[in-house]
């Protein structure tokens, strides 16, 4: 391969390993927050590899079994998954290109995760209304920032994205237009009052091109800072937990209102950009709520039927 090295690549590890690294996300389409989750994943286990004196693509199924034991001991099963699954995309790569004969994931002993569950604090709407409106009174990019996560239930990576040219109007709508996970490009509506915050924002902002969220520098504002401001805003509205409130925490938040505001799954799935379906039943948190059980609707279109 003709790749040159990440500059951020450790010297020790295989230069192999490293090209092959690049030429698999190269390779695919992805958002640059997960292309950079993805190097870390890999680039954690070439680093796991290095320090055993182990080559990487001489690894079995043994050696990942070993690797992920030893994340267990400090990462949510979740988490362990996922970063396997990163490697075990990377391995599937080296395959295609016979560089390797077997995927040594694929025979190693992954952690369960249960898929109907998320670990994810929710809120329920009353505090979304409190974080919106402390907010609020932070000033107009703290607002703008928290009402797109709670009104269009966007991934914190896919608002920190935004650039100014990403807002736009069609067939009536006031939109935005962003790089979802996996590289696809989304539009979602702004509903009026989304707008009229937005609106707020790039009064004081202005309209000079770059980052739709700047910091006081001209920077983008990283995903880092959104996380901060959540728990500091969550803390000043007396909201339980602040510390353990996420930005997911928003887009879980979306889920479940929608869904308990009659909205079609399907619809909330579309919106959230799932492919799959249980995975957006899994952010509908009020989806066991009793007064949602269907055995309520049938009684009571009988009983129109019989009063008939």
């Amino acid at each position: 391969m003709s790749l040159q090295p990440h500059q951020s690549w450790t010297p020790a590890l295989p230069g192999t390993a490293h090209q092959f690294t690049e030429a698999w996300l190269a390779n695919r389409r992805l958002s640059e927050h997960t292309r950079t989750a993805y190097r870390r994943d890999v680039t954690t286990w070439l680093s796991w590899c290095d320090g055993r004196g182990l080559e990487p693509l001489r690894a079995t199924f043994l050696d990942v079994n070993a690797y992920a034991r030893q994340l267990e001991l400090r990462l949510a099963p979740a988490t362990v998954a996922r970063k396997l699954s990163g490697v075990s995309s990377w391995y599937d790569f080296l395959v295609k290109l016979q560089a390797v004969t077997t995927n040594p994931v694929g025979g190693a002993d992954r952690p369960y995760v249960d898929r109907d569950h998320s670990a994810t604090l929710g809120l329920t709407p009353t505090e979304v209304d409190d974080l919106l409106h402390a907010a609020a009174a932070a000033g107009p990019r703290s607002h703008a920032m928290l009402t797109l996560l709670a009104d269009l239930g966007l991934r914190v990576s896919e608002l920190v994205g935004l650039d100014l040219t990403d807002m736009g109007t069609e067939r009536g709508h006031r939109t935005v237009r962003f790089i979802a996970k996996g590289g696809k490009a989304r539009r979602r509506a702004l509903t009026p009052s989304t707008a009229a915050v937005l609106d707020a924002w790039l009064t004081e902002r202005g309209l000079a091109p770059g980052p739709l969220f700047r910091t006081s520098t001209g920077g983008r504002v990283d995903r880092h800072a959104v996380f901060r401001l959540i728990r500091r805003l969550a803390a000043t509205a007396g909201i339980t937990e602040a510390d353990r409130l996420s930005p997911h925490s928003l887009r879980h938040a979306f889920a479940t209102t929608a869904r308990a505001e009659g909205v079609p799954l399907e619809d909330v799935q579309d919106a959230m950009g799932h492919a799959d379906p249980r995975t957006t039943r899994r952010y509908d948190r009020d989806r066991h709520n009793l007064d949602r059980d269907p055995a309520y609707t049938i009684a009571a279109a009988r009983a129109r039927r019989n009063s008939a």
